[in-house]
């Protein structure tokens, strides 16, 4: 018998948190045989790799309780109440609340409702929830929203984590000092759509107005990082944050998706093209050192070649360094899946290139970096990550946890060397 419940996350950083505090409320209720499967539903292949990670657990565990959740879960749940492997289905909010766990204790477990998901759109909020970070012992992520009322035409999320709701900031402040009295030396701040955090909430304060409070609140904290934002919605809190605080670090995931206008609005998106690359400028004038990721989305329903290129020009005009590039995948239910689809050795092709652009950038962003000095977080004795989030290998063994002072003297594949 295992000593600790077994976890497998799949998906996004903000599955992965949630899976820490998941970790604690099995172990409470004594499921230390469990295994737990966070499943992502992003796209058709994710919910296929989940159903082939159940069967591989089930073969080689015939007999411990499996528990499936997450937005797949979420949003098909009867796909895994059709597994025989399958024990246990337990909904995005449901996953959250001690007491689902305790109903599934061993002397339970036998007499509790197999699928128990509820309608996700009827939660109005979600707490902010106490873990002591994951990964490394030098970076803690906090939740602090949860869901999206945006309806994007390819997307099936909103439909896994219900609308927009936000942890209010006295709770999310209060959290990130706990942390940073427990060592901890970088905060990222986490949610489905983080910029329309304070939406929900009184007087409808804006991510800017959380991160000023944060660094203002939490003066011992050294650095303070945002995961992917939607660019059209910074505020100008965000942008007074991005030019005159140096503990705000200098990268932001952009979720672009298209550089398209026509397809764009076929995504049902918020901005334009011209939208994206006003932004990006505007940002590192403010902020010279500031390098952007972004989400791309690949053979898109009546994508043509010609569409295609300007999504391949945007990863110039927009100085892009780290791709996320997604073949579109059909999802089921979604207005996207209805278009007519591009067929898929063209979408394959054209996000190979799009990967081979972004490959480019890595290259030319690591290349500016030798001789350059740089302050890096270790997360391991020999391996640490500058304010950009690109990854430094040291020759020596270096405190962990620290940040250090380091001149990077060469490129090593697709790290830095100091």
């Amino acid at each position: 018998m295992a000593d600790a419940p077994r976890f497998t996350t799949m998906g996004c950083r903000l599955n992965a948190y949630e899976t820490e505090a998941m970790k604690a409320l099995a172990e409470q209720a004594g499921l230390s045989d469990a295994l737990v499967v966070n499943t992502c539903a992003v796209t058709a292949e994710a919910v296929r790799k989940a159903k082939k990670e159940i069967r591989r657990l089930r073969r080689e565990n015939p007999e411990a309780p499996l528990i499936v959740t997450g937005c797949a879960a979420q949003t098909e749940p009867e796909t895994f109440a059709a597994m025989p492997e399958v024990t246990r289905i337990i909904g995005n909010t449901e996953k959250m609340q001690p007491e689902t766990w305790a109903a599934m204790a061993p002397d339970l477990i036998g007499e509790t409702e197999r699928v128990a998901v509820d309608d996700i759109m009827s939660v109005t909020e979600t707490a902010g929830h106490l873990i002591d970070g994951f990964g490394t012992r030098s970076r803690a992520y906090v939740q602090v929203q949860n869901g999206c009322d945006h309806r994007c035409t390819f997307c099936i999320i909103p439909f896994g984590r219900g609308n927009s709701r936000s942890v209010p900031a006295g709770v999310v402040v209060e959290q990130i000092k706990r942390l940073v009295d427990r060592g901890y030396n970088e905060v990222v701040l986490t949610g489905v759509d983080l910029t329309s955090w304070g939406g929900d909430l009184p007087a409808q304060p804006r991510l800017g107005d959380l991160v000023m409070r944060i660094l203002r609140l939490v003066p011992d904290l050294p650095r303070l990082r945002i995961s992917s934002i939607d660019s059209i919605e910074a505020d100008d809190n965000l942008m007074l944050a991005i030019a005159t605080e140096p503990r705000l670090m200098p990268h932001l995931h952009l979720s672009l998706q298209h550089g398209d206008d026509l397809i764009l609005k076929r995504m049902k998106r918020r901005h334009l093209r011209d939208d994206a690359i006003r932004f990006t400028e505007e940002a590192r004038r403010l902020r010279p050192d500031m390098t952007f990721g972004a989400d791309i989305i690949a053979g898109f329903p009546t994508e043509t070649e010609a569409h295609f290129a300007n999504s391949l020009r945007l990863v110039e005009e927009c100085d892009l360094t780290w791709l996320h590039v997604f073949p579109y995948s059909p999802r089921a239910g979604t207005p996207a899946a209805r278009m007519p689809a591009v067929p898929g050795p063209a979408i394959r092709e054209r996000a190979a290139r799009l990967r081979a652009a972004g490959a480019a950038r890595v290259a030319a962003h690591l290349a500016a970096q030798v001789g350059r000095a740089h302050s890096v977080l270790m997360e391991s004795p020999r391996m640490g990550r500058t304010e950009q989030f690109t990854e430094v290998a040291f020759a020596a063994d270096q405190p962990e946890t620290a940040i250090v002072p380091a001149t990077i003297r060469a490129v090593t594949g697709t790290r830095l060397a100091a």
